[in-house]
């Protein structure tokens, strides 16, 4: 995040702000931690669904902490994959 923020000819934050919000992330969300288990599902889900090695652990933290959803653009719209359905933010609905 403080890299995607800070990088570019036109930083959205400066370091210093970008690091503080990273700080008030920790404050906002549980942060999921890897294991053993959702290493395994990785590798599951990359073999099963072709997923690139970091779509298949994205998809494995969802699978093993019950999220319903991936909010990604990487992923095929409203697929499930397991019990996890894929949505693109960036995708309109037709009237």
């Amino acid at each position: 995040m403080s890299l995607a923020c800070t990088g570019g000819a036109q930083p959205l934050l400066s370091h210093p702000d970008a690091r503080r919000e990273a700080e008030e992330f920790l404050t906002q969300f549980t942060v999921l931690y890897p294991n053993a288990v959702v290493f395994r599902t990785a590798l599951r889900g990359a073999a099963a669904y072709q997923l690139s090695w970091f779509d298949a652990h994205l998809w494995a933290y969802a699978e093993h902490y019950g999220l319903d959803e991936i909010v990604s653009e990487d992923f095929e719209d409203g697929r499930f994959y397991g019990s996890v359905r894929a949505r693109n933010p960036f995708l309109t609905t037709k009237p």
